[in-house]
């Protein structure tokens, strides 16, 4: 007989739990364990270690991409896979850089989330076709315009960098508080993987023109 493989679901919503126990529990051959919060998720992860986890972004304890690598510490081996109501490309491409190993959304139908889970558990990778369209398009995107990804916001607060200036002072120059040009350079560096504020620099002043 097969061991049954074990599952840790971790999102703050109970319906979102109740309804992927569901899911599991009618296709067979799964342990569910479930979490509402990133400190619970890490608690469990000693107790009942899981083979997977199902993984929110959105933690009232923190966010769920900073929670990834703390779940690979624990245990290299387990399998991560996001379940979200996120669908841009820039989550994706983060989550996947943090080391999950595969990215789904709630708006996704029941029977691609159980084979995601099925997959991704198996040791593969996956993206639901909705997200592997949306991804794919970034990048033709980024083909064509290295800064087709950008809001109009972040290109603005691309060229404030480019030109030397400090978060504080861009801020200031956009009328917009410190946060929300820290979450620009944030975002910005997520969508064109970009790994450092060089990177994103040396970006800066080589599209400088188109950025504005």
């Amino acid at each position: 007989m097969t061991e049954p493989v074990g599952v840790l679901v971790v999102d703050d919503h109970a319906v979102v739990r109740t309804g992927l126990r569901q899911l599991l529990e009618i296709s067979g051959g799964y342990v569910l364990t479930e979490a509402a919060s990133g400190t619970e998720a890490l608690r469990l992860m000693t107790a009942c270690p899981p083979r997977l986890v199902v993984l929110d972004l959105n933690l009232p304890d923190g966010g769920g991409l900073d929670l990834i690598p703390r779940l690979l510490e624990m245990d290299a081996t387990v399998r991560i896979l996001i379940f979200t109501m996120h669908e841009d490309p820039a989550y994706v491409a983060r989550a996947i850089e943090c080391g999950a190993h595969g990215f789904v959304t709630k708006g996704d139908a029941p029977e691609t989330i159980i084979e995601a889970v099925a997959i991704v558990a198996g040791g593969e990778f996956y993206l639901s076709r909705a997200v592997a369209q949306t991804v794919a398009l970034m990048q033709a995107r980024r083909r064509t315009d290295p800064l087709g990804p950008l809001s109009r916001r972040e290109r603005e607060v691309l060229m404030q960098f480019g030109q030397g200036k400090t978060l504080a002072e861009i801020a200031a120059a956009l009328g917009i508080s410190y946060k929300t040009a820290a979450n620009a350079c944030t975002s910005v560096k997520a969508k064109l993987g970009l790994a450092n504020n060089a990177e994103l620099m040396r970006m800066a002043v080589e599209y400088g023109a188109s950025a504005g």
